[in-house]
């Protein structure tokens, strides 16, 4: 069995997770307040109810200082893809590099480029130029988030590429395919839909501090009809995008979707647990089983939810690792094997070439493309089928949560929304509570979105053809041990920054506006 350093693997794991984890604690909330005050702006200027432009600055000062720090941490958790991920850059560069180069000069420059307009162009340029370039910015950061989404969505269903076995490395075949992969549009709706949540209720939660202080009463109501209605009609679509989501899911990462459903044997009609405790089974397998030992379940509704036939076969745990003839289910061995049959086809394709015997390479080539789906099972011929299979635990857990606070959020629009209407809001101390702490709800939501994309795919860094172990960079684990400490304090004194200054600037309040 060929040796694996895991120090070195989990410690740049370790480290990548931090930075893509505090980065997305800035990320959701630029992505949906930027739409929520280009909403407040076109209401301010449509009326010229100078209470609207104060609403909308007072957001738009703490667009800004989420807006600044976001970037820094973005522009670090890109730069661990060349440091800590070399051999998956240099295996995918071609691809992974393109949607991440448009955003840069596309998206990033059309944002920044308009926020100084926004941010200092009160009283300088027209009340409709600074409408659009309000405006601008919301498209700008949403085209951002799109093609670095486009980017992840292909490393969860890698398409519209072609490996060239000259160079060892994936290229670009067609890039439509990449970007209008249907995990690539459905992923992109389904995180900037759940951004625009989490802003939701970042508004409404700081509006309710105020009418818990009974302070800027008009301010924070009109704030609060604005966000959930945004905020209400945001659910409804990550509803369809998570339905999306969970057929894509069975159909292009079918171990992920088990393990997040705990489906050991495979079944039809299978149910949806929608409560369940699970602990680790005693039973004599291979596999890391888990028991439930308490569910409620919904009849059917894995099958439809996962293929829209409340008959159909949903496989579980065990029939991916040993196979289903059946059911066409190729065994983790089976794979295995292919993988190492692809890996030395393209070794015996390249010796061939440098000694200059075209009928060898020409029949390496075709062996190697046979096998070539197939292609990262091979670092697994000899190695524990353990390692093939997700932490089930924390998939599980994790969805279920986010899938409860989603509700929550659902039913905290709606009733703040009526009682704001009927004027109820500010008598309501229970429900304005509520709403300001479900401001660090909706962030652990969101992180517990990312926990299930990202910890469910384990071990692939791009699913099937590359796994974790072979895309990590061989440098000293010390030097991973020591700068992922570092970005832990650079990060945690930001983050403490930002809600420091935040907090500041909402006990400030909105500034009154001179005449």
């Amino acid at each position: 069995m060929e040796q694996v350093d895991f120090s070195l693997v989990n410690w740049s794991r370790a480290q990548f997770a931090l930075t893509a984890m505090y980065h997305y604690l800035f990320v959701p909330l630029t992505l949906g307040l930027s739409f929520i005050i280009a909403f407040m702006e076109t209401h301010y200027v449509r009326t010229g109810d100078p209470e609207w432009k104060r609403i909308t600055k007072f957001w738009m000062t703490l667009f800004a200082i989420n807006f600044a720090i976001g970037v820094a941490t973005g522009l670090i958790l890109e730069f661990e893809f060349g440091t800590n991920w070399s051999n998956y850059s240099w295996f995918v560069g071609d691809i992974f590099g393109a949607p991440l180069a448009i955003e840069g000069i596309m998206a990033f420059f059309l944002e920044s480029t308009f926020f100084a307009v926004m941010f200092f162009g009160w009283n300088k340029v027209s009340k409709k130029f600074h409408l659009i370039s309000t405006w601008l910015v919301a498209i700008g950061s949403n085209l951002s988030a799109l093609w670095i989404l486009v980017a992840n969505a292909w490393m969860q269903h890698p398409a519209g590429m072609k490996f060239n076995p000259d160079t060892a490395r994936n290229e670009m075949a067609n890039f439509w395919e990449v970007l209008f992969s249907p995990v690539a549009i459905n992923k992109f709706f389904h995180t900037v839909t759940s951004a625009y949540v989490l802003s939701s209720v970042f508004v409404i939660g700081v509006s309710a501090w105020f009418l818990l202080k009974h302070r800027e009463i008009l301010f924070a109501k009109k704030s609060i009809i604005v966000a959930s209605v945004f905020g209400l009609f945001a659910s409804f679509l990550i509803i369809i995008t998570g339905d999306g989501s969970a057929r894509n899911m069975a159909k292009y990462q079918p171990m992920k979707f088990a393990a997040m459903e705990n489906i050991y044997t495979g079944q039809q009609n299978a149910p949806l647990a929608v409560i369940g405790f699970l602990q680790k089974s005693h039973a004599d397998t291979l596999i890391n089983k888990q028991d439930f030992t308490f569910k409620v379940e919904i009849p059917s509704l894995l099958s439809i939810m996962a293929f829209q036939d409340a008959s159909a076969y949903v496989p579980g745990i065990d029939d991916i690792v040993n196979g289903n003839k059946q059911h066409n289910i190729m065994s983790y061995k089976e794979r295995s094997e292919k993988g190492k049959v692809s890996i030395m086809s393209l070794a015996e394709y390249n010796n061939a070439k440098k000694a200059g015997n075209d009928s060898i390479a020409n029949a390496a080539l075709a062996k190697f493309e046979d096998n070539y789906a197939h292609f990262g099972y091979g670092y697994y011929a000899n190695r524990d089928v353990n390692e093939l299979v997700p932490n089930i635990p924390l998939t599980f857990y994790s969805f279920r949560i986010m899938v409860g606070l989603g509700l929550h959020f659902i039913a905290l629009f709606i009733v703040i929304l009526i009682l704001t209407r009927k004027n109820k809001i500010e008598n309501k101390r229970f429900i304005l509570y509520t709403a300001l702490w479900s401001i660090p709800l909706a962030y652990i939501a969101s992180e517990l979105g990312w926990v299930v994309a990202e910890v469910g795919r384990q071990p692939w860094v791009i699913q099937d053809i590359l796994p974790t172990i072979a895309a990590v960079s061989q440098i000293n684990t010390a030097s991973v041990q020591i700068t992922f400490w570092i970005f832990f304090i650079i990060f945690s004194g930001l983050l403490i920054a930002e809600i420091k200054i935040m907090a500041s600037q909402i006990k400030k309040g909105p500034e009154t506006e001179s005449k």
